[in-house]
């Protein structure tokens, strides 16, 4: 059976080839650090369970000696990114005119590689938990994740029979890009990360305690407007709306929309986490999503506070925050 460890030994094994590419690049003066921050994120894909669990009978600093670790493995990212041992690299690829002649010649259909991956995301998902098409080849918790995975071998394979490139070039090409996108790849796993330490150490109660002190949450329709714009909120301070929604959902959700008023939960979640993406929208604390495109496409105003890919989204965040408001309301207590 195809389980969320394949799809993580295949992450593991990218980043792993990664690393030695980057090792073997000359022309990059930061490739030893490039290398050991991209080898250090395979370690924790390839062993981080096997190390946590090898080592649970050892306690390290009053802990498992395998989550000090994976933790001291996560400092050493943290520090390679903030030391600024990592930058981008040129491997030689198809040159900027290749690029134009062969973008010519096939239009839109270079597209058609990377719908593959949604496709087989989406067809799968609905064949295995409607129609149990294959259902006993795919771990059924963890459907929709392995199905993007799959789609992602699907595309691979689809676009090296299509075009025919160097066989390292998807590599090649995927270090680059990684390369220019840098520590914000991994800023979305860190943040979520944040997000249940922030649960563990009781943030969402403390939260929901001032709010229902200072603010008038009694009524259904106020629970769930301090709950959708508490999401953005928070998500703009912490940059990823997966370490906002533990919070939130601890503090308002779980307490007032669900069993004060009688809320259904899966509703809530998934009109919250879009309330989240709202957040998202409208901060740079979600670089990979506002810092990064900016500095890629060189906007004139990419290091300010409010570049502007931000002052573009926020016109879009708003709306869709007060609409989301309004969906929760009307479908959250029906249901």
């Amino acid at each position: 059976m195809i389980t969320l460890d394949h799809a993580y030994l295949l992450g593991g094994l990218m980043f792993a080839a990664f690393a030695v590419l980057s090792a073997l690049d000359p022309d990059n003066p930061k490739r030893w650090g490039n290398a050991a921050f991209w080898g250090l994120l395979a370690v924790s894909f390839l062993f981080g369970t096997t190390i946590a669990q090898f080592s649970k009978a050892y306690v390290v600093l009053g802990a498992p000696a395998g989550d000090v670790a994976n933790g001291g493995l996560v400092l050493a990212l943290v520090a390679l990114a903030g030391t600024g041992r990592i930058g981008r690299s040129h491997p030689p690829t198809t040159s900027h005119e290749e690029r134009v002649v062969r973008a010519e010649r096939r239009g839109d259909k270079l597209f058609l590689p990377a719908l593959i991956i949604p496709a087989t995301a989406l067809v799968g998902t609905l064949a295995i938990q409607y129609f149990k098409v294959g259902a006993g080849l795919i771990d059924p918790k963890q459907v929709t994740l392995i199905c993007l995975a799959l789609g992602v071998v699907i595309a691979l394979v689809a676009s090296m029979a299509w075009l025919r490139p160097p066989l390292l070039a998807p590599l090649q090409e995927g270090r680059r890009l990684i390369d220019a996108v840098g520590w914000a790849a991994v800023l979305p796993q860190m943040l979520a990360s944040l997000g249940a330490v922030f649960l563990l150490a009781k943030v969402g109660d403390a939260v929901g305690a001032a709010a229902t002190s200072f603010l008038p949450l009694d009524t259904p329709f106020l629970a769930v407007a301090a709950y959708a714009i508490g999401m953005a909120v928070f998500t703009v301070i912490m940059g990823n709306a997966f370490a906002a929604f533990p919070v939130m959902t601890a503090a308002i959700g779980l307490p007032l929309v669900v069993h004060r008023f009688g809320g259904d939960p899966a509703i809530m979640g998934a009109i919250g986490m879009l309330s989240g993406f709202c957040g998202t929208l409208m901060t740079p604390m979600a670089a990979n999503f506002n810092v990064v495109p900016a500095t890629l496409l060189d906007l004139p105003d990419r290091n300010s506070p409010l570049n502007g890919v931000i002052r573009a989204q926020i016109p879009t965040a708003l709306p869709l925050l007060a609409a989301n408001i309004l969906l929760m309301a009307f479908l959250v207590y029906r249901f």
